[in-house]
């Protein structure tokens, strides 16, 4: 039987979901979507399997791209485990204690630092998380809060923000002024909007919605990592008490320059392309990896002539900063090969065939129909790049030369629905960071943030509804702003009712 291009092509990422959903264990869960996808593609043939289990696992590791991210995470990890060992991030961690009065102006803190950090998603995750994890342990947020915020400001920000990998990316999947669609888009992305006002909302009104409350509650009682411990904390890490929070600042800002400098370079700007086109055209992990790999440089030559650590020091940092990033990349490694499988199945040409059939008769619901698929087709590969390789030219095909504001609302909308099913996946490479970045359980992580998707995703529904028929964006975001509004309002009161009874 032939699995390729059908229904089934969708089995092994939802085998994946369901089982991380259910066990709360996210690499055997992975490891069974994969072996599925493997018995799908050889007919059962056991033997045939293996041989392509190893194959696709082999080709995932030696994809340029896949190697530039370990890497970069990798040395980012060192370079997190150094500022530790200097005392850099506990002397941070005290001057914002001083500076900041609650926990509430330390998750507004991480907010806007990541907002600021819109350049790469990885980037955002990982640095956002190393610098603010040690003040927010401080004021008693939960890692699960913690990593809700950073997921919320990577993806979401990065898709509105002109100057980033994402803009490069989906720019890619168009034809003409791609850069100019891209900027038209923007007002048009309500889900990532919608996002960034939920999470304000969030921050200064302290909703915990669902199983958040449960991790928030455990924090204040002292357990920020709600009972998992396989993350090492800084605390069982011995620093030096007379590190200075300048320590932590410039290396920050060294890494931020560097690695916008390393992707714009990769990108061609210093050979005269100008700044856009050299983002547009940037290879992303490779410029990361450039600019952690002169951060380590600048390390080096800020810690060790000023004694903050020894030379003996520094290498023992760089196998413990290796070590801690090793759960994400081993969760990486199985997504990226659960992905491999699933296209090789052609799930994207499945969804894409299923789109293309809905394209005629529903026309003014074809934006919201989109965001149902996208975020589909994303929460089930993963990937939000991959969704927007996929429907993108099929929504450029179906309104070229015809209607550009209706083409202009459903790519929107084919973003946003990526973002969203990237945003809420166990297998997202983003949610992997968001995880990594505030060194929490992976599948705590993806339970306490999922309520916070699923309202913010279902507003935008109806909102791309709305826009589909009257082709302006700021009416359906207020409206949307509205919706949102009365949403958590009519779930606080039903919480209330049942507290009240109970």
């Amino acid at each position: 039987m032939n699995y390729v291009k059908t229904i089934w092509a969708l089995l092994p990422p939802v085998i994946a979901i369901i089982f991380a959903l259910k066990t709360k264990e996210v690499y055997i869960s992975l490891l069974i979507g994969i072996v599925s996808g493997t018995l799908l593609l050889t007919n059962f043939h056991l033997v045939e399997s293996l041989n392509l289990l190893f194959d696709t696992v082999v080709n995932c590791l030696s994809k340029p791209s896949n190697i530039g991210i370990l890497i970069f995470l990798v040395m980012l990890g060192i370079i997190v485990t150094l500022m530790t060992k200097s005392g850099g991030s506990q002397a941070y961690g005290k001057w914002a204690k001083k500076k900041m009065k609650s926990s509430k102006q330390s998750l507004f803190s991480t907010f806007i630092l990541g907002v600021v950090i819109f350049v790469d998603d990885y980037f955002n995750c990982l640095t956002v998380g190393s610098v603010m994890r040690e003040i927010t342990d401080e004021f008693k947020v939960s890692r699960a809060m913690l990593a809700y915020i950073i997921d919320s400001t990577a993806a979401p920000v990065c898709i509105i923000a002109p100057i980033s990998s994402w803009a490069a990316a989906v720019s890619g999947y168009t034809s003409g002024d791609g850069f100019q669609l891209f900027l038209n888009t923007i007002p048009f992305n309500l889900y990532a909007l919608l996002t960034i006002v939920m999470v304000c909302y969030v921050i200064g009104s302290e909703f915990h919605l669902g199983k958040m409350k449960k991790h928030e509650l455990a924090a204040q009682n002292g357990d920020v990592c709600f009972g998992d411990d396989s993350y090492q904390t800084n605390e069982e890490i011995s620093y030096n008490q007379k590190g200075k929070v300048l320590d932590l600042i410039l290396p920050v800002i060294v890494l931020i320059m560097s690695c916008i400098i390393g992707m714009i370079y990769t990108g061609g700007f210093f050979d005269g392309k100008d700044l856009i086109t050299a983002f547009s055209q940037c290879d992303a992990s490779r410029g990361l990896v450039y600019g952690t790999f002169v951060t380590l440089i600048f390390v080096f030559i800020l810690y060790i002539p000023r004694k903050i650590i020894s030379y003996n020091e520094f290498v023992e940092c760089i196998p413990e900063g290796f070590k801690a990033m090793v759960p994400a990349i081993l969760i990486l490694t199985f997504a990226w090969t659960l992905k491999s499988m699933t296209d090789s199945l052609g799930a994207k040409e499945y969804v894409a065939g299923l789109v293309n059939g809905a394209s005629g008769s529903l026309l003014n619901f074809l934006p919201a129909i989109i965001f149902l698929v996208a975020i589909f087709l994303a929460f089930a590969t993963g990937t939000s790049w991959g969704t927007f390789g996929i429907l993108i030219p099929i929504v450029v095909n179906t309104f070229s030369g015809t209607d550009n504001t209706m083409m202009i609302i459903s790519i929107s909308a084919c973003m946003a629905g990526a973002v969203c099913g990237d945003h809420c996946s166990p297998i997202s490479d983003t949610t992997i960071m968001a995880s990594a970045g505030a060194q929490c359980n992976h599948m705590n992580h993806v339970s306490t943030q999922l309520p916070y998707v699923v309202v913010v995703a279902a507003v935008s529904f109806i909102t791309y509804i709305i826009a589909g028929f009257i082709h302006n964006p700021v009416v359906p975001l207020i409206i949307g702003i509205v919706l949102m509004t009365l949403t958590i309002i009519l779930i606080k009161y039903i919480v209330n009712q049942k507290q009240s009874n109970s």
